[in-house]
């Protein structure tokens, strides 16, 4: 496997690792991945956990494109329109879901909008290509 996740010896386990050391290869950087289905509506419109899902989902789809699947990434950045921390919380339930003990490290940031009307998740990756 291309990438290396290590969660640090010194801090507090949060539950994703710390630093990912990506082994000499190419690099895939994703655009924000919106939570779009097949039709390119937003589903499930105004639903947090739903539309992080979703997003996991169709950033799935793009690495398998490339050859690469969720293990590969090296980091991931995790947008939220909402107000409430909870909806932060919410929004990274689902991505431990997905990812389970191997999440990556990771940026979870409230935003105040995001482009497409309902949509309140977005999510951005990099992983490493074998």
């Amino acid at each position: 496997m291309p990438v290396s996740r290590e969660r640090s010896q010194s801090l507090p386990d949060q539950g994703f690792a710390h630093t990912a050391t990506v082994t000499a290869g190419s690099l895939l950087f994703t655009t924000g991945v919106a939570p779009i289905d097949a039709e390119g509506a937003i589903t499930p419109p105004g639903d947090v956990q739903g539309q992080t899902r979703q997003c996991l989902a169709n950033l799935t789809t793009i690495l398998d494109e490339r050859g690469a699947g969720l293990a590969d990434v090296a980091k991931l950045t995790v947008f939220v329109a909402e107000r409430l921390q909870v909806d932060l919380v919410v929004a990274w339930e689902a991505v431990v879901e997905a990812f389970g003990d191997e999440v990556p490290p990771a940026s979870l940031v409230g935003v105040t909008v995001l482009p497409l009307d309902d949509q309140v998740v977005e999510i951005e990756a990099v992983a490493a290509l074998s």
